[in-house]
């Protein structure tokens, strides 16, 4: 996620139990020094390159595993909680199959820096023998952690470069068990489920240097290879500068093209980044000349522990998203952290990854005049695998092929070299780059507000095609905080009634019309059928005055200019087939409904993903659950795109602007609709925080007392919160957000939260999850606030008998007359037509001070 400085982090529960006491003054983190006690008395500072420790500090939910030929070999687990990494010796190793059953045992924290080590640990130390970091990543716990050590379960996600999905840690019991034994299962319902596989075929190098344990150990050098070659090609022998070296430079090329004299490799939009292994360490330096190592430490780290002395490579510098692609706001914003705490957090959080395409120096030898494809090839054997620092491979004459499979990735580009090219400064017609996006300059003429006088949510633009001047659409994407700032200054003092290209207005809802002054450049894939501009990203924005034409210039012409493309008279079916057969409600009737409610739904829906739960049969037949859209959806109707790293594909989630889309959804049987917390383009914010009071057997009476319970528990922290009925069995409650926190951040509140209500009242509430242990208690449900969690849409049906409906509330109305049965597609819309506003509505639109909050907390228990 990103890494915006909040005063809200995540808690250190210490060893409790999910109902013992809670403080708010328990939130501060503990220190860790005592805690490595036991790993220090076993290991002279003096002998072994070990680090002490004595540094302190933490990373979020940072995860190592390291390889060990020690008098055993075995592999170590080590995942970072409350500030010192828990460490499990695993000798057999990982298995992605489920039915396997991995011994792995407790052994003591070790300093959060060891997560950088490798190296050989002197004989006569404890653990002497070879050890390489042979996976590094992010872990993310799905129950309280430091609860799961207690209580001897931890059930986790890791996000490394290997181990991927969750997993499971189990303690061993019964009598004669060593209590230090644990047992490490892979969890099904995964796309990294491998059956039947031991290990996974998971490569055996580090992810550090690109060495295996055996070559680490027996002092294996990968460079001597590369070094005597070089000797046999008489490769002249003089030092290489990296602060004098010139990149060279590519020119650009409109089309791509199939040539077997060149090399083809992706465009990465990131920095374009010349790296050296020095005698004084390791150096990452700007296309301009700057020094980025200090910012990005992960990857210096990585270039330190590559073979080869003096050496000098040329690549680009990029963070990844979620999907694994290059995202550039992502990289600006962890080369803006300065700091050296906030440094290391984004290493963690947001880390960056070098793409090396060129060799340019090693052991004394300047492989400048080399070809290309030469230089690429020795490259190739000095990288691992896998890792911070990658190879940035390449396809020889598949131009064409390797394009059009970028653009229908979304990818940037793609970069042709001759292959038999030599290095040198400066532009040459030898490196050419073809853009898969276009750019082009447009005119602000409006824009939309997601928090009236707050924040932007996106800018009408107008453009020139065939010299007329048209309306380009809406571009949501790239604004920062600094532009939001500037624009919410700026856009109300151009304000104009009028649509100001002259001629009818574009058929837009929700736009304030303003004079064009401002210019902008717009990166995009293509103009649509539609006559706008397909996924626009802002580049930059300026004052400018407008061209001739723009200003109040005549309707776009029907010849140039395609005409826009709505949605196409609906055609309903089915509309008698009986969807609840007690009730003998039919698909008309739940159609009927959602057009009488789709003013009040609509909101809630607008540009955030959907996943769809269809019911072609009614309730009692067969349903399944639809997160990709299907590809028979009409084009009119929006999507959009997510990486699922489950799947390890992007997912195409359908989004609901309008009425039609609303109603074309429901005519293919879709009866409740599930949202994301978030919406596009910001998928990492949240709108809401959400607690369900789950009651799966407790009475509802208690379930209206811990809504009201958490009501007052809010009300104290000064905290606006809302209700709704689940459209089930319990009550739905959501504090606005407003965008402000990212999903860690979101479940942290709803589970400071949850644990005071529960500490208040300890007889009806628990945030135990298995059932079968909650004691007749409401369930206190706070792991609904994780990116890509679901909730069941306010005003949505619910495929139950009764066709009952997720019904916002006003908290006058939870009481002990509240009946969630009462709220059906039949009485709903008659209460609807009587309300004066929606009583949900709200937790769209505000935005409470969160830390605040959690201080008027600490300081009422205090």
């Amino acid at each position: 996620p990103p890494l915006t400085p909040q005063p809200l982090s995540p808690p250190e529960w210490g060893e409790r139990g999910p109902d013992e006491e809670l403080k708010v003054s328990d939130l501060m983190p503990q220190g860790q020094h005592d805690k490595l006690a036991a790993y220090r008395a076993k290991r002279d500072a003096a002998v072994t390159s070990e680090p002490s420790g004595e540094a302190g500090g933490a990373r979020p939910r940072l995860f190592c595993v390291q390889e060990h030929d020690a008098r055993r070999r075995h592999f170590d687990l080590r995942l970072e909680i409350d500030g010192v990494l828990r460490s499990w010796a695993v000798p057999q190793g990982f298995s992605a199959d489920p039915a396997v059953k991995r011994l792995a045992v407790a052994t003591e924290d070790h300093p959060v820096e060891y997560a950088d080590f490798e190296g050989v640990i002197p004989k006569g130390q404890y653990g002497g023998g070879a050890m390489i970091l042979w996976d590094r990543g992010l872990w993310v716990p799905l129950l309280d952690p430091e609860q799961g050590l207690v209580g001897g379960k931890l059930l986790f996600e890791l996000h490394g470069f290997k181990l991927r999905g969750t997993w499971t840690l189990v303690k061993t019991k019964g009598r004669g068990r060593d209590p230090k034994e644990w047992l490490l299962i892979k969890e099904r319902g995964d796309a990294w489920v491998r059956r039947g596989e031991q290990d996974a075929g998971f490569p055996p190098q580090s992810v550090l240097s690109g060495l295996t344990v055996e070559e680490l150990g027996s002092g294996v050098d990968p460079a001597a290879g590369a070094l005597a070659e070089l000797a046999e090609l008489r490769v002249p022998r003089r030092a290489v500068d990296p602060r004098k070296v010139e990149p060279m430079l590519a020119r650009h090329r409109e089309r791509p093209f199939r040539d077997e004299a060149f090399l083809f490799e992706l465009k990465y939009d990131g920095y374009r980044t010349v790296a050296a292994r020095t005698p004084a360490g390791p150096l990452l330096l700007s296309r301009n000349g700057n020094d980025l190592t200090a910012r990005f430490p992960e990857v210096a780290r990585a270039v330190a522990a590559l073979p080869g002395a003096d050496l000098v490579a040329d690549g680009e510098l990029v963070v990844l998203d979620g999907g694994g692609r290059p995202t550039f706001q992502g990289l600006q914003k962890r080369a803006q952290l300065t700091r050296r705490p906030d440094v290391e957090r984004g290493a963690v959080e947001r880390p960056a990854t070098l793409y090396l395409f060129d060799l340019l120096a090693i052991g004394g030898h300047d492989l400048r005049g080399l070809p290309l494809l030469e230089r690429k090839r020795l490259l190739a054997r000095l990288l691992p695998p896998l890792g911070t620092v990658r190879f940035a491979d390449h396809v020889v004459g598949e131009g064409t092929a390797l394009f059009d499979e970028v653009r229908r990735r979304g990818l940037e580009g793609i970069m042709a070299k001759r292959a038999s090219s030599p290095y040198r400064g400066g532009r040459s017609d030898d490196w050419l780059k073809i853009r898969a996006d276009k750019q082009g300059e447009f005119w602000v003429v409006g824009y939309t507000e997601q928090e009236p006088g707050a924040r932007v949510a996106s800018l009408d633009v107008a453009g020139f095609r065939d010299g007329v001047p048209v309306y380009a659409g809406r571009v949501g994407s790239g604004l920062d905080e600094e532009q939001q700032r500037g624009l919410l200054a700026r856009l109300p003092e151009l304000a104009t009634k009028a649509w100001p290209l002259g001629g009818p207005p574009p058929p837009v809802k929700g736009s304030r019309w303003v004079k064009p002054v401002l210019r902008c450049e717009v990166r995009y894939k293509e103009w649509t059928e539609s006559g706008q501009l397909r996924h626009p990203v802002l580049l930059s924005i300026g004052e400018e005055e407008a061209p001739p034409g723009l200003v109040g210039g005549a309707a776009p012409s029907p010849a140039t200019v395609p005409p826009a493309q709505g949605p196409p008279e609906l055609r309903l079916t089915r509309l008698e087939k009986v969807f609840w057969p007690d009730e003998g409600y039919t698909k008309g009737d739940l159609i009927e409904y959602y057009r009488s409610i789709a003013p009040l739904l609509l909101p809630y829906l607008r540009d955030r993903p959907v996943v769809l739960d269809r019911y072609p049969d009614g309730i009692a037949g067969k349903s399944f659950y639809q997160k990709n859209s299907p590809e028979f959806l009409p084009a009119w109707l929006p999507t959009v795109g997510v990486w699922s790293e489950e799947s390890g594909r992007e997912i195409r989630y359908a989004t609901i602007p309008d009425e039609e889309s609303l109603l074309y959804l429901v005519n293919l049987g879709t009866i409740p609709l599930h949202l994301w917390a978030s919406r596009a383009p910001r998928l990492d914010r949240p709108d809401w925080c959400i607690l369900d009071l789950d009651p799966k057997g407790a009475p509802f009476a208690h379930v209206v007392e811990l809504a009201l319970g958490l009501r007052e528990l809010c009300d104290e922290a000064g905290l606006p919160c809302f209700v709704k009925t689940s459209g089930s069995s319990g009550l739905h409650v959501l504090l606005p957000l407003g965008g402000a926190l990212d999903f860690d951040q979101s479940r942290t509140l709803g589970e400071v939260l949850a644990r005071l209500l529960v500490r208040r009242h300890p007889k009806i509430a628990t945030i135990t999850r298995a059932i079968g242990a909650r004691g007749g208690k409401v369930y206190v449900d706070y792991l609904q606030n994780r990116r890509g969690q679901l909730l069941a849409a306010p005003w949505c049906v619910r495929p139950l008998p009764g066709a009952p409906v997720s019904t916002p509330l006003r908290w006058k109305e939870v009481g002990a007359k509240l009946d969630p049965k009462a709220f059906t597609i039949a009485t709903v819309p008659k209460r609807a037509r009587k309300m004066k506003a929606d009583p949900l509505r709200a937790v769209l639109e505000e935005r409470p001070d969160v830390a605040g909050a959690l201080a008027r907390l600490a300081a009422a228990e205090d």
